[in-house]
């Protein structure tokens, strides 16, 4: 990796400025700028953060796509931060920044890490949260939740009382909000309401047989009356990074968009989890009535249109549209355990009281394959129309 490249990484500059914030917030507090320990484990934190995210990224990826379970992916990516917060804090005693017995109020190392990571994981889904529903950026988001548990963990460290009940009270709260979301989710995934409808959100590039077997299968365990289907027009991801010149379309290949990462390209960002081929908005939408017409599924099946809708809330306003059709009936969240899939369960858990229907993926259909000229694996007239495009 070049020096160039890192340094001018946003999720590099984001970490740095989360370890010039904390020298700057410890530092204050308890008048320590001169030492050389806060000074050391702040760099150690600027530098070790992007990678620490990517970790803890993979680790909840991994447990969600054998679990499907939001509780145990988020207790995965507490750990991690929970050991790494107790190593801080030890650093930082040891290093003379402040004396073990300033911690004693608040639970002395391990206490102080339990909620300052219990904050800090409240505070990023909050962030994120914010960001999907275009409400700033995702990068700037993290880095101002970041910021702020920073200080106010500093602060509490002081020994001041009404610090100490501040943070016990901000930790305590944004980390059961956290949890309880999770919880929740889960808990309407295995307690649910019969009847209603369910919807179907993702990428189809192109819809395989696995798509229409979770849809089989949902409305006959939900009883659902209409399943609607989506497809993102640009993913997110994509769009963000075509328009901030990180990624660019490099050609096009039998019908499909083929990305690539330019100069400009984050260095810890991974723009491409489902792979670099594409095909176009139009192309999808076409495969996905003919996946649901060859499966028998048009009865039952509605596939949805509203770019406009989508570009404006994505995949918020285009749930929006389907409560409103279907007003006091119980909406399904159909989804695998796959990255897509878990994405899109946010989306739902953040919508209201939609009912996940998650499915484990063990199969060995791809999607990918399908691209790079894998047959069998989807229906004939989407092949056909594959064939036709190559």
């Amino acid at each position: 990796m070049k020096v160039s490249a890192y340094l001018t990484s946003p999720s590099a500059q984001l970490g740095l400025a989360v370890g010039v914030l904390m020298y700057g917030s410890y530092g204050l507090a308890h008048h320590a700028f001169g030492n050389t320990g806060l000074i050391a484990l702040c760099a150690f934190v600027g530098i070790f953060i992007p990678y620490y995210s990517k970790l803890s990224n993979k680790l909840e990826e991994l447990i969600n796509l054998r679990s499907a379970r939001l509780s145990l992916g988020r207790l995965v990516r507490f750990i991690p931060q929970l050991l790494f917060n107790i190593g801080v804090f030890l650093a930082l005693v040891m290093a003379g920044v402040f004396p073990d017995s300033s911690l004693d109020a608040l639970g002395g190392v391990l206490g102080i890490a339990v909620v300052t990571t219990c904050a800090s994981q409240g505070m990023q889904y909050l962030a994120l949260a914010m960001a999907n529903r275009e409400i700033g950026d995702k990068n700037r988001n993290v880095l101002i939740a970041l910021s702020a548990n920073i200080v106010v963990t500093a602060v509490a460290t002081v020994g001041w009382p009404w610090a100490k009940t501040a943070f016990l009270t901000f930790g305590i709260g944004f980390g059961l909000l956290f949890f309880a979301v999770g919880l929740l989710s889960d808990w309407r995934s295995l307690v649910f309401r019969r009847g209603g409808v369910g919807v179907f959100f993702g990428t189809f590039n192109p819809t395989h047989r696995t798509h229409l077997a979770l849809i089989r299968d949902a409305i006959e365990a939900r009883g659902l009356k209409k399943v609607y289907l989506h497809c993102t027009t640009v993913p997110k991801l994509h769009a963000q990074a075509l328009q901030r010149g990180e990624i660019r379309i490099s050609e096009y290949e039998r019908g499909m968009r083929v990305y690539e990462t330019t100069e400009r390209a984050d260095v810890h960002v991974n723009y491409f989890p489902t792979g670099r081929k594409f095909y176009e908005y139009e192309t999808r939408l076409a495969m996905m009535q003919a996946a649901v017409a060859d499966a028998g599924l048009s009865d039952v099946v509605e596939v949805l249109s509203l770019p406009e809708a989508y570009d404006k809330g994505g995949f918020y306003a285009v749930l929006a549209h389907v409560k409103r059709l279907n007003k006091g009936q119980p909406v399904h969240g159909i989804h695998g355990s796959d990255l897509g899939g878990m994405w899109v369960r946010g989306i739902y858990d953040e919508s209201g009281w939609i009912y996940p229907y998650p499915v484990v993926r063990r199969d060995k259909v791809s999607a990918t394959a399908i691209r790079n000229g894998a047959t069998g694996l989807t229906t004939h007239k989407v092949e056909q129309m594959m064939e036709a495009l190559r």
